[in-house]
C-alpha cells in the first residue's frame, strides 16, 4: 500500500509538471532516485534527513546521503 501511494505521488508530480509523459518513460530532465524520494517526502511534510530506520545497528535514511529536494518539480 505504501509503495503504491509513493508511486502514485511520483506519477502525479512528474506528469503534471512536464518532466515526463504520462507513462513515465521519457524524462526531459532526469532526476536521481534519492532526489525524487526527498521531494516526495517533502511534499508529504516529512523531513527526509530526519526519517531514519535502524538496521543491523546502523541508522539508514531512505534518501541515503545524496538526497536533495528538487525545487524545479515543485515550481
Amino acid at each position: 500500500m505504501k509503495h503504491l501511494l509513493l508511486t502514485l505521488i511520483a506519477a502525479v508530480l512528474l506528469a503534471t509538471t512536464g518532466f515526463a509523459d504520462p507513462n513515465l518513460k521519457d524524462l526531459d530532465k532526469p532526476v536521481p532516485v534519492h532526489d525524487l524520494n526527498a521531494t516526495i517526502l517533502h511534499q508529504l511534510g516529512i523531513h527526509h534527513e530526519q526519517l531514519t530506520y535502524r538496521f543491523q545497528g546502523r541508522d539508514y535514511r531512505l534518501t541515503d546521503l545524496a538526497g536533495n529536494v528538487v525545487q524545479d518539480i515543485l515550481a
